[in-house]
């Protein structure tokens, strides 16, 4: 029974994360169409900066396209710069994309995508989803990051899940020692640091491109 209260109560944590964005979202991206996978590509990276130190992840272009195609279009236009993760829980999951250190949210520039929740990955420890309001296809800019595996985030029947679209691929002590930082309430927010973990930018790494073989020689 506890444990059943934990998890509503974390659930109905994550449907209010973004409640001020449902006030400004009219439209949704009801039109979208996933992007065929190219199977011969490599997943993009992308370095996480902080200043509490870098975080690289992968990005799961084969599993969300969409949800990847949105995140890199807010990465290129420089959306999280100076932003912050504004939500941390311990034993839960950080949060960011929305707010910057005086705690003012940032209008979202794109509009909200489809939920690719039924074909992603499970939300584990590390991985990288969307926050939304409790629309399902109502996700923007705002992400979070699991701290630990969250099968109950998971699609499923009767639940339409939060989509999953990366990975960690390193920097998991800056991770923890985000979750470890004390919060408050702040301008009505809750589980807000003290600190602030600031955001410094969120950059894509260029993929290395296979070096090409000498010429042979002519006879």
């Amino acid at each position: 029974m506890i444990l059943n209260k934990v998890r509503l109560s974390l659930i109905a944590a994550l449907s209010f994360i973004s409640f001020a964005c449902a006030q400004e979202q009219d439209t949704v991206g009801q039109g979208q169409t996933a992007p065929r996978p190219d199977q011969d590509s490599v997943r993009p990276q992308v370095i996480i900066d902080t200043n509490f130190g870098e975080m690289q992840a992968e990005l799961f272009s084969d599993l969300a396209p969409i949800t990847v195609d949105n995140f890199l279009a807010y990465i290129d236009e420089g959306f999280f710069d100076q932003l912050i993760f504004h939500r941390v829980i311990p034993n839960f999951m950080i949060q960011g994309g929305g707010f910057n250190a005086q705690m003012e949210q940032k209008r979202p520039s794109r509009d909200p995508i489809i939920n690719e929740a039924e074909h992603s990955a499970k939300n584990s420890r590390g991985t990288l989803s969307m926050a939304r309001t409790n629309d399902p296809h109502s996700a923007t800019s705002q992400f979070f990051i699991n701290l630990v595996d969250n099968a109950f985030l998971d699609y499923g029947r009767n639940n339409p899940g939060y989509a999953v679209f990366g990975q960690l691929l390193s920097g998991f002590e800056v991770l923890d020692a985000i979750s470890a930082e004390p919060t408050t309430t702040r301008r009505g927010h809750h589980d807000v640091p003290e600190q602030p973990i600031i955001i410094n930018s969120i950059r894509l790494l260029e993929a290395e491109q296979p070096e090409e073989p000498e010429p042979e020689p002519n006879p």
